[in-house]
């Protein structure tokens, strides 16, 4: 798994110990992503994912030291490595492949089987592959846990039933509002989330008066043209937010887009704040008639669908057992490669000299059938030795160095 003292490691951050506003100070931009790996390239990293979302930002890479993906994280974002260190982890080798089939299963989402992070490990894989930084194991990996994500979404219901965090905020919305259908409902940002909840809501409500707001409008108008909404322009924002008794921001921005000077109104006003980082500035707070909710006091409204879920982890993990047994296999075949190649070459070696003896010797040596027989003959010594290392899991380690001291083996590379 290492090469020339090269070991795989995961390094990241998630929801579990960082808060919303460090895992803000950490979390990359599609040209943070592009710099990470051009650094990474000019820095002799051969293979390297990136994962960003808002729960998570993850990098999984062959490194001597994982102080070298740490300080690339660093580099390219908000974070310092002391704040790092403070909430994140690093896992190697074996314990680095276990975390990728979690995180890729939704066992380690903040939501238990929130499959969103499959795409996003699918997309970082794209990626990597464009730069040329994707090796053969890393891209094997990342096959294995789509696969395994796969088997788990058509075996086990542990995605069953509507949770994500804009069914949450949805529901969130609906168990604290009265009236919900008479309200003013303002969606501000319609990206992915934006558009699950503005989705959620129309479902859910029943409510004809949502209003959208986006930075570039046509994106608004898409969203709108599919629910019937209306749509106003940017500069109307503060006039909105002071018109509306619920407002909904899932803007991508890195400074808050809404902030207490933008507050008038003296109307009962409920503002959730889907953003990572945070898009809503805590000083609206100030005014006593908000009510601010964020992304992770909703991630706490674990329902029952969450309840009913946490019965299908056992057979999720068992699915990820048998894929990660037939990766770890693969993995196996690879360590012996060089040693099988080693002795094929060697014994070529015995027969090139003993040819050569025998050319001396024989006036009528027949080199023809010496070559098929000897060729033969080798093809079967080395599968002899390739099926015991293959069956042999426990102690080819032992075999290999054992194989290596009878035969004088020098193999090169270590995979």
């Amino acid at each position: 798994m290492h090469n020339k003292s090269k070991y795989f490691y995961a390094i990241g951050l998630s929801y579990q110990k960082a808060d919303a506003e460090v895992r803000g100070h950490f979390s990359l931009s599609d040209t943070a992503k592009h710099n990470i790996l051009s650094q990474a390239k000019q820095n002799g990293i051969e293979s390297l994912l990136v994962v960003s979302t808002c729960n998570r930002t993850e990098l999984y890479g062959f490194a001597e030291h994982p102080f070298q993906l740490i300080q690339l994280l660093c580099d390219n974002t908000k974070g310092t490595i002391e704040e790092f260190q403070d909430v994140a982890y690093v896992h190697k080798n074996k314990d680095a492949i276990n975390h990728m089939f979690r995180v890729g299963s939704g066992l380690d989402s903040q939501i238990l089987g929130d499959f969103e992070i499959i795409f996003q490990l699918k997309a970082g894989a794209r990626i990597s592959k464009k730069v040329g930084l994707l090796n053969s194991f890393t891209e094997r990996l990342v096959n294995s846990v789509i696969q395994a994500s796969k088997r788990i979404k058509n075996e086990t219901q542990l995605s069953s039933g509507a949770t994500s965090v804009s069914f949450a905020s949805v529901q969130y919305i609906m168990n604290t509002v009265e009236q919900i259908s008479k309200k003013n409902i303002l969606l501000f940002g319609t990206g992915k989330i934006g558009r699950n909840t503005c989705e959620n809501l129309v479902k859910h409500t029943k409510n004809s008066h949502i209003t959208l707001i986006n930075r570039t409008k046509d994106k608004a108008e898409e969203v709108a043209g599919k629910f019937n909404l209306v749509v106003k322009d940017y500069e109307n924002l503060e006039d909105e937010i002071n018109a509306s008794d619920i407002v909904i921001v899932a803007t991508g921005a890195q400074n808050p887009t809404v902030y207490k000077s933008l507050i008038s109104t003296e109307k009962p006003l409920l503002v959730l704040d889907l953003s990572i980082p945070k898009n809503v500035n805590e000083d609206i707070r100030e005014h006593a008639n908000i009510t601010l909710v964020h992304l992770d006091d909703l991630a706490k409204i674990t329902d029952d669908t969450l309840e009913k879920r946490k019965a299908y982890i056992p057979h999720a993990e068992a699915i990820i057992i048998e894929i990660s047994a037939e990766f770890n296999a693969w993995l196996n075949t690879l360590k012996f490669v060089p040693t099988i190649q080693a002795i094929k070459h060697k014994l070529t070696d015995f027969k090139n000299s003993e040819f050569n003896t025998q050319r001396k010797k024989m006036s009528d040596f027949n080199e023809v059938q010496a070559e098929l027989i000897t060729s033969n003959l080798i093809q079967k010594i080395t599968n002899q030795f390739a099926h015991h290392l293959r069956e042999d899991g426990n102690t080819s380690d032992e075999s290999i160095e054992l194989i290596k001291k009878i035969f004088q083996l020098e193999t090169t590379d270590n995979v």
